[in-house]
């Protein structure tokens, strides 16, 4: 499963109704780590099903209501939303084992 564009447009579709939990990675393209975390995040995405789990980016510049309403200060922060609500965030992920290990905490199993 390629990364999802979420946009402020979508985002009541693709992630407040959907059934399995959504990762969403709050983003930009000027952001130069966060240029680094995509693969990873792509490799995320890959690794799970559509019925498991669906990942998708929100590009900041873009959405800035999206930014405001999930108090985003930091980017790449990234937001598990299971049950169209959001979790716990994760800023700045340091590794894919520490993005593995946030998903475990909230009860997502490893692709």
């Amino acid at each position: 499963m390629s990364l999802i564009e979420i946009t402020t447009d979508n985002f009541a579709s693709v992630v407040e109704s959907a059934e399995q939990p959504v990762l969403v990675k709050f983003t930009a393209p000027w952001c130069g780590y966060c240029r680094r975390l995509k693969p990873v995040i792509e490799a995320l995405a890959d690794g799970y099903t559509p019925e498991e789990m669906l990942v998708g980016e929100i590009n900041v510049d873009n959405a800035e209501t999206l930014e405001d309403r999930f108090e985003v200060m930091v980017i790449p922060t990234l937001i598990l939303f299971q049950n169209g609500k959001a979790g716990k965030s994760l800023v700045n992920p340091g590794s894919r084992t520490e993005i593995d290990s946030w998903l475990s905490e909230q009860g997502v199993k490893k692709a």
